[in-house]
């Protein structure tokens, strides 16, 4: 008889669980028979050691794959694919660029990466956000850790993380035919003639994968769910004006995989012709964009070694689309950045419950951004007669080193110490008003532009886990971001003219959508942010029946960058104009954010006949304050709560939700933001799979209520006067259908 001995060492599996250690003895050899037998056969030891995957890091939340596909026909904005996550609010913007806020903190404050890349947005009221680059249909799986983000998950943010993947390479066994695989869906939602719909094909042998995607998306501006204004000329009174979209993406991957070695190798490419923003004073005419990203994982019998290096260029342009006025008005402003990155991570297994994970990241990034002049006559309107330069050679260079140790100790106890150093450098080239070398450009053309700032981060976390119904973590951080581009070199406060200031230079500078106008700062000082979270999660043993999350949270930021009725300051007055919108300028002030997420879920109901029944709740509350000012911090999510009834038979999955959301008092004076009165919503879903097809349908806002985004900013889609919040959507039926063949 043959024996075969396979012994099996993991490290760093499970949810918060480390498994033991497998423990061996040599096999004892049995004595001489007088009977002649078989020798037996004993074979070498062979251990598989399995790598910490993150998905169980402490304050992180997953989408779950049914939450992905069926988001998919319901949105065509990526970042509200995580709608209902715990701490998460969204900004809005155009179609497929709204801003995820994490525990009040939104944007740069917040690092968002994209298969690995860490992705800027190039543009001066930040139209492209990192989510906007990739399609809902190309997202596999998405995590956000809210608030307390391990060193070696990123720096130079302090509001959290988002994470975002396609589907990792999967390859054929080995000997058998070529894997073949693909998927084709379509959809339809009624609010905005909205429709679109992508590909994925792929084609693998047991080393090589080779897999194409592409997705396109467009809409008419869409309809609130009654009147909100009567200022609308070009549309009716319940169109939200400069809300239409069309969007384009393709990617294309080759993967190889050697023993334990593997590399992916991707290109995209992103063409969104339009793009209107009904919160901004311009549109995105168009915006052209291409990366290249190359991934490495190498395993060792001591742990692994990961590398990326990846390039990204967007070509970006604003102009006026038809319910703004053109092409009557007219005034182009381009955009060019360009984006590089060079990361290296080793995991090193120091025993079977000891991690240390170091590395270095390097990151690379340049920007132009100009405004041509419109033609002979531009002097008169003040646009010639040369380019006005916005930012000339940006330049961000940011080199971080890391080290983090993670220990898990037994069944109960989990550990995780951080720190994370890094450099960022910071420079401009000189600037021109329209061709123009204005006293104001003369000034700042003269002032040393080059910033460094050295940035120290740290995290402690812990997780006790005493038995199987309870967990229990809390974490400490220190994390720091430098200001962005624009925040220190928008320069600008406009060219005077007599007696007269034209300051239409600073209201082309908002990324926050509330229709002021902004200079920034060269001597911003990084944000710091001191961050307490703690978070205690009650559950069943098996953790399918009923589930209890509590996660208060509290934040206190040194020089947090917010915004003043702006000063005269270049030689140059800074009045605000009499159309009711403030001239602002960036400074730093001190900051304090605290708030609380509250999730549940109970299994109701079930048996053979009539399926599952699961109840399902979420209540948020965050609260913003400027300890300088005295007044509260801009786009504050208001107490909002959720609570759905799923069920779920054979193929069949349905949803009853309700959102509520309480009035929004707690606004910023100083940005003239909208007060919105509270509402409460009802969504429909259901989805049916059978073998290779799904097929989803829903109405959103089924009574089609009348409601302000609490977030959405200033409404200027046809007119530009403050107070009139942007609406939320009214109701839409939306299908759609998919095929995995």
């Amino acid at each position: 008889m043959r024996k075969y001995v396979l012994i099996l060492g993991a490290s760093y599996l499970g949810c918060g669980i480390a498994a033991e250690p497998v423990a061996a003895d040599k096999p004892k050899q049995k004595k001489e028979s007088t009977k002649k037998t078989e020798e037996p056969l004993v074979l070498d030891m062979l251990t598989i050691k399995a790598q910490k995957s993150n998905i169980d890091q402490p304050f992180g939340s997953y989408l779950d794959h049914s939450q992905i596909a069926l988001a998919r026909t319901a949105i065509s904005d990526t970042a509200q694919m995580f709608k209902g996550t715990p701490g998460m609010s969204f900004s809005s913007g155009g179609g497929i660029s709204s801003r995820p806020i994490i525990h009040g903190m939104a944007d740069d404050r917040l690092r968002v990466q994209v298969d690995g890349m860490n992705l800027i947005s190039a543009c001066a009221n930040h139209m492209n956000p990192a989510l906007s680059y990739v399609s809902p249909s190309s997202v596999l799986s998405a995590q956000v850790l809210a608030g307390i983000t391990p060193v070696s998950m990123g720096g130079d943010s302090i509001g959290g993380t988002i994470r975002v993947n396609s589907a990792d390479p999967e390859f054929a066994e080995a000997g058998a035919a070529p894997l073949l695989k693909g998927q084709a869906s379509t959809f339809y939602r009624t609010n905005g003639d909205a429709r679109g719909g992508n590909i994925a094909a792929s084609i693998a042998n047991e080393h090589a994968e080779l897999k194409y995607t592409g997705s396109t998306v467009q809409s008419r501006n869409y309809k609130a769910g009654g009147n909100f204004t009567t200022q609308n000329t070009k549309n009716g009174n319940d169109v939200v004006a400069s809300s239409a979209y069309k969007s384009e993406n393709q990617s294309l991957s080759l993967a190889l995989r050697n023993d334990d070695h593997l590399a992916v190798i991707k290109v995209g490419q992103q063409n969104i012709p339009y793009q209107a923003f009904p919160n901004v004073r311009m549109d995105m005419t168009g915006d052209d964009s291409w990366f290249a990203n190359v991934f490495t994982k190498s395993n060792f019998d001591w742990g692994n070694i990961e590398t990326r290096a990846y390039h990204e260029d967007a070509q970006h342009k604003m102009n006026f689309l038809e319910d703004k006025g053109g092409p009557t008005r007219n005034m182009p402003m381009d955009t060019h950045g360009v984006n590089q990155g060079l990361s290296v991570k080793a995991n090193i297994d120091v025993t079977n419950k000891h991690l240390l994970t170091v590395g270095s990241e390097y990151q690379r990034y340049r920007l132009d951004d100009w405004w041509d002049p419109i033609g002979p006559n531009a002097m008169i309107m003040m646009q010639g007669p040369g380019p006005f330069w916005n930012i000339n050679s940006g330049k961000r260079d940011r080199i971080d080193l890391f080290a983090e140790w993670e220990g898990r100790w037994n069944r109960q106890w989990l550990t995780q110490l951080g720190a994370r150093v890094g450099a960022v450098e910071m420079n401009a080239g000189d600037v021109m008003d329209y061709g123009v070398i204005t006293p104001e450009a003369r000034i700042v053309n003269s002032q040393n532009k080059k910033q460094t700032d050295i940035n120290i981060d740290w995290t402690a976390l812990t997780r006790y886990t005493p038995n199987d119904m309870q967990t229990y973590e809390l974490g400490a951080a220190r994390k720091t971001r430098s200001p962005n581009l624009y925040e220190r070199f928008a320069w600008s406060r406009g060219r005077t003219m007599g007696m007269m200031t034209m300051p239409m230079s600073m209201f082309m500078n908002n990324w926050v959508g509330d229709g002021n106008g902004y200079v920034g700062d060269i001597n911003l000082k990084p944000e710091v942010a001191h961050t307490v979270s703690a978070t205690a999660n009650w559950h069943d043993a098996n953790q399918e029946d009923w589930e209890t999350k509590i996660t208060p949270f509290y934040t206190h930021i040194e020089n947090y960058i917010d915004a003043k009725l702006c000063q005269p300051g270049n030689g140059v007055t800074c009045a605000s104009p009499s159309n009711g919108f403030n001239l602002l300028q960036l400074a730093n002030f001190d900051a304090y954010l605290f708030g609380v997420d509250v999730s549940g879920s109970k299994r109701l109901f079930e048996n053979v006949k009539y399926g599952s029944f699961f109840g399902k709740t979420g209540l948020n509350y965050v609260r913003g304050k400027n300890n300088d000012s005295g007044g509260n911090l801009y786009q504050q999510m208001p107490f909002n709560a959720t609570v759905a009834l799923e069920h779920q038979r054979d193929g069949w999955s349905n949803t009853i939700e309700t959102q509520i959301v309480a009035p929004k008092t707690d606004v910023q004076v100083v940005r003239l933001e909208p007060k919105t009165a509270g509402y409460a919503l009802l969504n429909l879903r259901s989805s049916y799979t059978w073998k290779h097809l799904r097929i989803d349908g829903g109405i959103d806002n089924v009574f089609d209520k009348n409601y302000a985004l609490p977030l959405g900013g200033t409404y200027i889609g046809e007119v530009s006067s403050p107070g009139t919040a942007v609406p939320g959507m009214g109701r839409s039926f939306n299908v759609g259908m998919t095929v995995n063949y």
